[in-house]
């Protein structure tokens, strides 16, 4: 509780954000995170989540985790993982989600902090694989809002449900710290 007022505090009356939203009322589900332009993403999405009254765990890759960053992002629900992997990668997430009982797992389908235009489906695997549902998170630079949404539908058609979910963040008019970054087109 005392986590949670101080993440509150900190995102809300230091860094001026506007929080919207509760946890996810589910034990297990994916959360993306649009647009991710910066590594301060991961610092605003965790000041919101933990204030919110959330626990959420992020992946990153492994090599950020030395000292004396380690412990903090280990602390912030980062989970290290090497990118290189490819398909055994998604099927060792897979196995360790299915054993756990409760996860809130954020991922940035963009896959990059830097402009790009094809966002990786592995939240969209993950989701089909485990059953469990997406929703929509977002951080607004611009209104300096962050949140999270509804529930993502997710079908057995990646690529409509990828254009349906990007016209989602089009409307929404989400921008990024870095703007030219972000080109969900």
């Amino acid at each position: 509780m005392i986590k949670q007022k101080i993440c509150a505090f900190i995102a809300t009356r230091i860094m001026g954000w506007k929080l919207v939203g509760k946890p996810i009322p589910v034990p297990k589900c994916i959360i993306l995170g649009v647009p991710h332009t910066s590594m301060w993403d991961f610092v605003i999405s965790f000041l919101f989540y933990t204030g919110i009254g959330g626990k959420a765990k992020v992946l990153v890759k492994s090599d950020v985790f030395v000292w004396p960053l380690r412990d903090l992002l280990h602390w912030a629900g980062a989970v290290p993982v090497d990118r290189g992997k490819g398909a055994a990668f998604t099927r060792h997430t897979i196995e360790a989600i299915r054993k756990l009982d409760t996860i809130h797992l954020a991922i940035a389908p963009e896959g990059t902090r830097k402009a790009t235009k094809n966002w990786k489906a592995g939240f969209h695997t993950l989701s089909r694989a485990l059953d469990i549902p997406v929703y929509y998170g977002y951080f607004d630079w611009g209104r300096k809002e962050i949140g999270v949404a509804e529930q993502v539908l997710i079908t057995d058609d990646v690529k409509a449900d990828m254009q349906r979910i990007k016209q989602w963040y089009i409307d929404k008019g989400v921008i990024g710290k870095h703007p030219e970054r972000f080109d969900p087109h």
